[in-house]
């Protein structure tokens, strides 16, 4: 009888750490950037507060880009040391050619402490394919 009680109380307790190592394991964060399409990034850049960054070559930004955007090159070296003197309160709206750099530039910019990022999905390929007007602004 007072092995089975040991065992009914080992069991218990083996339960109760495990479940409490879960609890206390870290919460994953919640995703701070948002993918969005051309109409929604569209409304979006018409608020305040508001930063267009374009994450591009030079060259890609000199074929064509969106009126009042920010050119800053993901491939350049000096990318993240650029974006952490950025002003984190301010909402980022990233694209580059089709999606991939501008999602690799949110994430880069998410571990550095921005909140308000949203990614164009598709990019300027989706934004010129929408018809939406581009402009061939110099950079920024």
């Amino acid at each position: 009888m007072q092995k089975l009680l040991w065992t009914a109380f080992a069991a218990i307790a083996l339960s109760w750490i495990a479940w409490a190592q879960q609890d206390a394991a870290p919460a994953k964060p919640a995703a701070r950037t948002r993918n969005v399409d051309v109409q929604e990034f569209d409304r979006l850049r018409a608020g305040k507060n508001v930063v267009i960054l374009d994450v591009r070559t030079p060259a890609e930004f000199a074929e064509g880009n969106i009126e009042g955007a920010v050119l800053l090159d993901y491939r350049a070296t000096d990318f993240a040391d650029r974006v952490a003197k950025m002003d984190k309160t301010k909402l980022y709206l990233v694209h580059c050619a089709a999606g991939g750099r501008s999602a690799r530039a949110c994430a880069k910019m998410e571990s550095l402490g921005f909140t308000n990022l949203v990614n164009l999905e598709g990019g300027m390929g989706a934004w010129q394919d929408a018809k939406k007007p581009v402009t061939k602004s110099p950079a920024k």
